[in-house]
């Protein structure tokens, strides 16, 4: 592993929280989140106990993809505020003792983009990667003067900037290496990108497909090594930034110089099997191409927390302290907590275990109150991937109260960025803020006991006891944790010469007993224990 730089120490106690900027709040009533109506409510979050804020992007762009198509890395769009109202969330989150993460699309660029522009009328500009004659496999025909074609990254709409290619090939005489002019002017404009944003105090960035630079790069051993030259000079220039990988395979992404990447529904050789392994239930959004799944947590327990563990244990021993990990509830992508047949009694002992478990945990916007996914929305900025996935469904506005709108805007309901959960009994911040029993209370409580206590942080030990139902797992030699899924009672006879609940102070409990020798867990049920040795 690459030397870095130790990662700075307030991460280490990071919780997480995505928000998708044009869902959260509208400050301005024309129907999309702004930059302001994420600062009304910076209260609500240090409330819950949220210290680090990860915004998607909110650059100028066409939002042919939800702004993942960016036209101006150095000016925010107009529809969530000007530069100066970003700076001022920025301050005011500060004052909140909450730090902002900005996304940053470093693999491709709008057809917007005036970089783009430039490079589609000029044959001697390789910004981008273009084949100079005919139209190769995956190209997209030239819209300029230019004559050949242009590689996209992910829609047409997002030209790739070309960070050269790992292999050469005979047949593909347009192939640049990573160390011709183009790959390194790219290399010294992410640095010019990011260093601008650093210095106007944000925290760092969560990298979108991070893995996608060097093209025929197959061990991204190429890209890795961008990386790693990108955090030394963080390292050197920031070293209080972090930089988050939008990358799905810790053990790659972490020793190539981030200092954290998600498990995520994709990513690595098992294509994101360990998050989709625990909350993944074959509703909201799937790949036609992932394998039938039981996943962990729902109600019919045929599932096993086994690919989840063992992924993370392969994980953490690769990254070896050099970096973090991070549990997602869900996010932009992929189906929120609330999907399908999992219902709302069933979300407290997910919670319970993604807070718990020694990972930095990321709260999903609107997760903490349990919003649901919402099926059948129509394409809303490129948010259909294909028959089954829709991932719209996970980005519907923030539900505050009962008010118009659920209190996200006051614009008519057909001027929203999406339509409000439609449901009457759609939970509500405002509700389950007046509720001590509700989930927002809970997930508040367990964010708490998690950083007041370090053997429940990211650095605690772990050792699981019991790979099953109930899944039971000891934290620090001393934090006895219980989860069962499934609604069925489940129980299990430990051994008391090795482990000795009598007497277990519990901290957070619904539905676990410690009892002689057996623990039993009724449906759904969890608990978090004190066992005082």
């Amino acid at each position: 592993m690459t030397s870095f730089r130790a990662t700075p120490a307030w991460l280490a106690d990071a919780v997480f929280y995505q928000i998708y900027p044009q869902s959260f709040a509208d400050s301005g009533g024309d129907g999309i989140g702004d930059f302001n109506g994420i600062a009304e409510h910076l209260d609500h979050l240090a409330w819950l106990g949220v210290n680090t804020v990860w915004l998607n992007p909110c650059f100028v762009s066409p939002f042919r993809d939800a702004g993942y198509d960016v036209a101006d890395y150095l000016t925010m769009a107009p529809r969530y505020g000007s530069n100066d109202e970003f700076a001022k969330l920025v301050d005011e989150a500060r004052r909140h003792r909450i730090r902002v993460l900005l996304d940053l699309v470093a693999g491709h660029t709008s057809t917007a983009h005036p970089w783009f522009t430039a490079s589609a009328n000029d044959p001697d500009d390789h910004r981008y990667i273009w084949a100079p004659e005919g139209r190769p496999d995956g190209f997209v025909p030239s819209p300029g003067t230019r004559p050949g074609a242009y590689l996209p990254n992910f829609f047409d709409s997002q030209p790739a900037l070309n960070f050269g290619y790992a292999r050469e090939n005979p047949a593909e005489p347009w192939r640049q290496p990573v160390d011709a002019e183009g790959p390194r002017a790219n290399r010294a404009a992410l640095r010019s990108i990011m260093d601008h944003w650093l210095r106007l105090g944000v925290s760092g960035f969560r990298v979108d497909m991070a893995s996608s630079l060097v093209k025929d790069d197959p061990d991204r051993s190429a890209t890795t090594r961008i990386w790693s030259e990108l955090r030394h000079w963080l390292d050197a220039t920031h070293p209080e930034a972090v930089l988050l990988s939008e990358w799905g395979e810790p053990e790659v992404s972490v020793p190539a110089g981030f200092h954290a990447d998600f498990f995520l529904q994709f990513g690595g050789p098992t294509d994101g099997l360990a998050l989709r392994s625990l909350w993944s239930n074959g509703a909201g959004t799937v790949d036609e191409n992932w394998a039938p799944l039981d996943c962990f947590f729902d109600a019919d327990g045929r599932g096993s927390p086994r690919p989840f563990v063992e992924a993370w244990q392969r994980a953490s021993t690769a990254v070896g302290g050099k970096g973090f990990i991070s549990l997602p509830t869900a996010n932009h992508d992929f189906s929120r907590l609330n999907c399908g047949p999992r219902t709302a009694e069933q979300l407290p002992a997910a919670f319970a275990f993604q807070l718990t478990w020694p990972t930095l945990p990321a709260i999903y916007y609107g997760d903490e109150i349990g919003m649901r996914y919402i099926d059948g929305l129509p394409d809303k900025e490129g948010s259909v991937l294909g028959p089954r996935y829709n991932r719209a469904g996970s980005r519907t506005p923030m539900q505050w109260d009962d008010t118009e709108n659920a209190g996200f805007s006051s614009a008519p309901a057909d001027d929203l960025y999406l339509p409000i959960d439609p449901a009457p009994d759609r939970p509500t911040v405002a509700a389950q803020r007046a509720d001590e029993a509700s989930l927002l209370h809970l997930v508040r409580r367990l964010v708490r006991l998690r950083t007041t206590t370090p053997e429940l942080g990211s650095g605690g030990s772990v050792e699981v006891l019991h790979m099953g139902c109930p899944f039971v797992y000891l934290r620090g030699g001393r934090y006895l944790a219980v989860f069962n899924p499934r609604r069925q009672e489940a129980s299990w006879a430990y051994d008391r010469t090795a482990y000795d609940c009598t007497g277990a102070r519990p901290l957070e409990v619904s539905g676990v007993e410690c009892d002689g020798d057996r623990i039993t867990a009724r449906g759904f049920g969890y608990g978090i224990f004190d066992l005082g040795h």
